[in-house]
């Protein structure tokens, strides 16, 4: 850490100064650790964030009654998968 580091009175990380396009033009390319080139840091990046789904589930915007999704969302992680499941056999339970 460096000595003007290990001084600064910064009390709130959005004190810190902005990062101007020449720290980003310097920085070097880094993947687990290592540097790499331009073209390896590239490839890497799109492998990086959630891997694709073979069937893509479409966004739904809906509007609920505010004690439903408060009880929906208090059931924990998983919630949205849940209300994916019970609508999927509100739907079968009809034909």
């Amino acid at each position: 850490m460096s000595e003007s580091a290990k001084t600064s009175n910064w009390t709130d990380p959005d004190d810190a100064p902005e990062l101007g396009p020449e720290f980003f033009q310097s920085a070097k390319r880094m993947v687990a650790g290592k540097p790499v080139s331009p073209a390896e840091f590239d490839a890497a990046k799109k492998r990086m964030g959630r891997p694709p789904v073979p069937l893509k589930r479409p966004t739904l915007n809906m509007r609920v009654d505010a004690d439903v999704l408060e009880a929906l969302k208090a059931s924990g992680k998983g919630w949205q998968t849940r209300v994916n499941t019970i609508l999927r056999q509100a739907v079968l339970e009809r034909r």
